[in-house]
């Protein structure tokens, strides 16, 4: 038996009696729960290095820089899944996954689901049409507007790679635990959640910066 353990677990629990005396009810799940935010605390208070740090580069700065990075191993991992296929780029896929997954939409919803510019989206969207992958079709919800819809064609082509496309999505997530990637998904969706509005709004880019700028402050 590890009494060492049971011995540090005593001690959490004092401490958290220390601190809960007043307004704790004293079950498990309160003690857990405290033990979250204190783990938390610590983990703050225990700053990571990076490269630049002792001369005063910002943690925005490293942030900015990893994300980047990020995209761009994410990048060559997706050109090594499709290679020899059918796709021309990641986007082309990426945009048949999200007509099989959250069914048909206008050409300008697939765009802004993709966070792309319209001349952009509209080039891959026309190649996905082109390959016939995707079709467009009569909104059941509107008549008089039209919407996109992958095809059976565009299921098999999909389908065929996705074996790799998954590997590729694995390889990125790296050598992150379960409990690491839950944390990363959280902290990543509060910052999809800050910029999505933003980019919603379509604010010319002469402007960009001085209207977040102005909001956030």
């Amino acid at each position: 038996m590890n009494y060492n353990l049971i011995k540090d677990l005593i001690d959490l629990v004092a401490e958290y009696e220390k601190q809960k005396a007043s307004d704790s009810d004293g079950s498990l799940e309160d003690f857990k729960t405290w033990l979250t935010v204190e783990c938390r605390i610590e983990s703050a208070n225990n700053e990571p290095h990076w490269e630049g740090k002792e001369n005063g580069r910002s943690a925005e700065s490293v942030i900015n820089t990893l994300i980047v990075h990020m995209n761009r191993y994410a990048k060559s991992y997706s050109k090594s899944a499709i290679f020899g296929s059918d796709f021309s780029t990641q986007e082309d896929f990426i945009y048949l996954i999200n007509l099989k997954s959250f069914g048909e939409m206008s050409k300008m919803d697939l765009i802004k689901k993709n966070v792309h510019e319209k001349p952009a989206g509209m080039q891959i969207i026309n190649r996905l049409i082109a390959q016939n992958w995707v079709c467009q079709t009569a909104s059941e919800v509107d008549k008089r507007s039209k919407v996109l819809k992958i095809t059976s064609k565009g299921l098999e082509v999909l389908d065929k790679q996705m074996y790799k496309i998954r590997q590729a999505t694995k390889i990125v997530t790296g050598d992150l635990t379960h409990y690491e990637k839950m944390e990363l998904i959280r902290l990543l969706n509060k910052l999809n959640d800050f910029h999505q509005p933003i980019y919603d709004k379509n604010i010319e880019p002469s402007n960009l910066l001085d209207e977040v700028l102005s909001e956030v402050r």
